[in-house]
C-alpha cells in the first residue's frame, strides 16, 4: 500500500535522440512533472514539455564522468518523492536496457517509493534503423544479441564472446566505441570472421548522425583515422550490407 502524501517516480525512456521518438506516455509524464532529472544524451528539446514550475536537474552522466554520482541521483529521487513530488527520471533510450533503470527501481522499491516504468525506444533498435540497417531480415538474420562493450558496465566475464561470434546473426554493441579495438579483437579471438561487416553509427537519430562502415578487422583503424568516437552504436553482421540500399535518413 502506498504511503499517504508520497509522490511517485517515473523512469522514462527518452528515446535515442530524435525528440519525435518520445512515447506519448513519456511526453505526458514530462508535462505533469514537478521534478525532471535527465541524463546527458537526452535531447534538451524534450524539456520544453515541462511545466514552468518544474525543477530541472542535469545528471550529466557520460561514461564514468557523472555531474551527479548515481548515489546522489538515487537520493534526489527519493527525497523529492517523499515530499509528494512527481519525479521524472529521464533516461536516454530505454531505461531497462543498459540504463541502470533496474538498479534505480530496486532502490525506490527498497525505500517504499511508488514508481512506474515508461519504456522508451532503444538506441539498439532505432539507431540501426535510421542508418538503413534492419537487425533482422528473412534472407540474412534471424537472431540478435545486444551487449555492452564498456568495461565499467557489469562483469565482462558474463559475456560469452564465443557464442556471440559464432551463434548470433546480428550483434549490437552499446557503449563500445571507446573500446572498439578491444571489442573487435575479442570477437576475432572467439572465432568471428574478420571480414564480417560492421557499421559504427555516431549520434544516431540526431540531425548530425554519421555512419562509418568497415569490417571486424578494419573498423577500429578506420575509426581512429577519422577520430570517430562515442557516442556510437556498433552493428556487426551481414545486415550491415543492406545499408547501401536502405539508407534513408542521411539522404534527407
Amino acid at each position: 500500500m502506498e504511503q499517504s502524501g508520497l509522490g511517485k517516480v517515473y523512469l522514462v525512456g527518452a528515446g535515442p535522440g530524435d525528440p519525435d521518438l518520445i512515447t506519448v506516455k513519456g511526453k505526458e509524464c514530462l508535462e505533469n512533472a514537478d521534478v525532471i532529472i535527465y541524463d546527458r544524451l537526452v535531447n534538451r528539446s524534450l524539456l520544453s514539455y515541462a511545466p514552468a514550475y518544474a525543477e530541472l536537474i542535469d545528471a550529466g552522466k557520460e561514461g564514468k564522468k557523472h555531474s551527479l554520482p548515481q548515489s546522489e541521483i538515487n537520493v534526489l529521487m527519493i527525497e523529492r518523492a517523499r515530499v509528494g513530488k512527481k519525479v521524472v527520471r529521464l533516461k536516454g533510450g530505454d531505461p531497462f536496457i543498459f540504463g541502470r533503470g533496474g538498479e534505480e527501481a530496486e532502490n525506490l522499491q527498497r525505500e517504499g517509493i511508488p514508481f512506474e516504468v515508461v519504456p522508451g525506444v532503444s538506441s539498439a533498435i532505432a539507431v540501426p534503423a535510421y542508418a538503413g540497417i534492419p537487425l533482422t531480415h528473412r534472407d540474412h538474420a534471424s537472431s540478435i544479441a545486444i551487449i555492452t562493450g564498456h568495461k565499467g558496465c557489469g562483469d565482462e566475464s558474463k559475456i560469452s564472446w564465443e557464442h556471440l561470434a559464432r551463434g548470433v546473426d546480428t550483434l549490437v554493441i552499446l557503449m563500445g566505441a571507446a573500446k572498439l579495438k578491444e571489442n573487435m579483437d575479442r570477437l576475432m579471438e572467439a572465432g568471428c570472421d574478420p571480414k564480417k561487416p560492421v557499421a559504427l553509427i555516431r549520434w544516431g537519430t540526431w540531425k548530425f548522425q554519421e555512419t562509418l562502415e568497415g569490417t571486424v578487422e578494419t573498423i577500429a583503424a578506420q575509426a581512429e583515422q577519422r577520430d570517430f568516437g562515442p557516442p556510437a552504436v556498433i552493428v556487426v553482421g551481414k545486415v550491415v550490407r543492406l545499408m547501401e540500399k536502405l539508407r534513408w535518413f542521411n539522404d534527407r
